[in-house]
C-alpha cells in the first residue's frame, strides 16, 4: 500500500482538533497530565504480593526486609502518580461546583497521603486474614487457606478493594479507581473503592458482583455471584449535575448473606443484621433483623424468627 502524504497530513490534522492538551479536566483533553495507570496497576500488584507474599527470592530471607523492599518499590511508583493526582480535587468536573481551593503546596501533601497510606498496611493485613477465614469457613469447596489465597477471585477483589478504598478516604482522585476498576477486569467483581465494607467479607464465586460507591457492608457478610448493590436514581443539584458522596447505595448490617442474582438498590434501604436474602430478589425496601427475604410471582416475601405470618405482605 503506497503511502499517501496528502491523506496521512489531513488526518493528522483532523485528529489533533479533537485534542485539547490544558491541565483542566475536559473530555477532549490528552493524558499527559494524568495519573499514569500502568504505574498505579503495577504498584498494586506489589501491595497485593505484600499482603499475599508468594516466593520470595531466597527461601531463608527475613519479611522485614523483603517488605521494607517492596514498600520503597511503591512509593517510587505511586508518589509522582500522587502528585498528578492531587490536583483533580479542586481541577475535576465535579469539583467546580463545589469549590474547593488548591492546595499551594502538592508535593508535600503527595508526600503526607503516601505517609498515612503505608502506616495502614498493617490494619488491612489484618482484615483481610479474616476475609481469608471467612472464604474457608464459608465454601464447602475450600480443602485450604493456600487455596483460598491463591485461587479465590473474591478475595482479590477485597484485597484491591481494602487497598484502594485507604487512598480513597485520603481523599485521593482518580487512583483508587485505576486499581479496582483493573481488578474489575480481572476478577470479574465491580466494587468501588469508596464502599465501606467490615471484617469477614465473602464474596463465592463473584462474576457479575457490583457493590456501588455509598455501600456500607458490616461484618461477616457473605454474597454471591451477580449481586448488585446498587443506586435508585440520584439527585442533581442545580446546574443539573449529579451530587456527589450523598448515600445512594443500600447498607448492609452485620451476619447477613445475599443469594445469586438479587439485586438491592436505594440509599435508604437497610437489610437488618443476620438475614437472609434468596436468589433472584429484586428488594428496594428495608427489611428488619433476622429476615428472610425469598421472590415470589408476585414480588417478595419477607419473614423474620419473630413472626409465623409474613411481615410487609407481597410485592415491597
Amino acid at each position: 500500500m503506497k503511502n499517501n502524504s496528502s491523506v496521512t497530513g489531513r488526518t493528522a490534522d483532523a485528529l489533533a482538533a479533537l485534542y485539547a492538551s490544558g491541565h483542566d479536566d475536559r473530555p477532549e483533553n490528552v493524558l499527559w497530565n494524568y495519573p499514569a495507570a500502568s504505574r498505579v496497576v503495577e504498584a498494586l500488584k506489589i501491595l497485593i504480593h505484600i499482603m499475599f507474599p508468594e516466593m520470595a527470592p531466597s527461601g531463608t530471607e527475613e519479611l522485614k526486609p523483603h517488605f521494607a523492599g517492596k514498600i520503597a518499590q511503591i512509593a517510587l511508583l505511586l508518589r509522582p502518580e500522587l502528585e498528578r493526582a492531587i490536583p483533580f480535587r479542586w481541577m475535576s468536573a465535579s469539583a467546580k461546583h463545589t469549590n474547593e481551593p488548591p492546595l499551594n503546596d502538592i508535593p508535600a501533601e503527595a508526600d503526607r497521603v503516601l505517609d498515612c497510606f503505608f502506616a495502614k498496611l498493617p490494619y488491612i493485613r489484618e482484615m483481610l486474614i479474616d476475609d481469608v477465614k471467612a472464604a474457608y469457613n464459608g465454601d464447602p469447596a475450600a480443602l485450604s487457606y493456600a487455596e483460598v489465597k491463591l485461587a479465590y477471585p473474591g478475595l482479590l477483589a477485597i484485597t484491591s478493594h481494602r487497598i484502594a478504598h485507604e487512598l480513597y478516604r485520603l481523599n485521593t482522585p482518580i487512583i483508587p479507581r485505576i486499581m479496582n476498576e483493573w481488578t474489575h477486569a480481572k476478577a470479574g467483581i465491580d466494587i468501588h473503592p469508596g464502599a465501606t465494607i467490615g471484617r469477614g467479607f465473602f464474596i463465592d464465586h463473584g462474576t457479575g458482583v457490583v457493590i456501588g460507591e455509598t455501600a456500607r457492608i458490616g461484618e461477616t457478610v457473605k454474597i454471591y455471584q451477580g449481586v448488585t448493590l446498587g443506586a435508585k436514581s440520584f439527585p442533581l443539584d442545580e446546574h443539573g449535575n449529579p451530587i456527589k458522596h450523598v448515600q445512594r447505595h443500600p447498607t448492609v448490617e452485620d451476619h447477613v448473606i445475599i443469594y445469586a442474582n438479587t439485586t438491592v438498590l436505594g440509599g435508604k434501604t437497610i437489610i437488618g443484621h443476620h438475614s437472609v436474602v434468596g436468589g433472584n430478589v429484586f428488594l428496594l425496601d428495608s427489611v428488619p433483623p433476622h429476615s428472610f427475604v425469598t421472590k415470589t410471582g408476585d414480588g417478595v416475601i419477607v419473614r423474620t424468627k419473630d413472626t409465623t405470618g409474613l411481615l410487609g405482605g407481597l410485592g415491597i
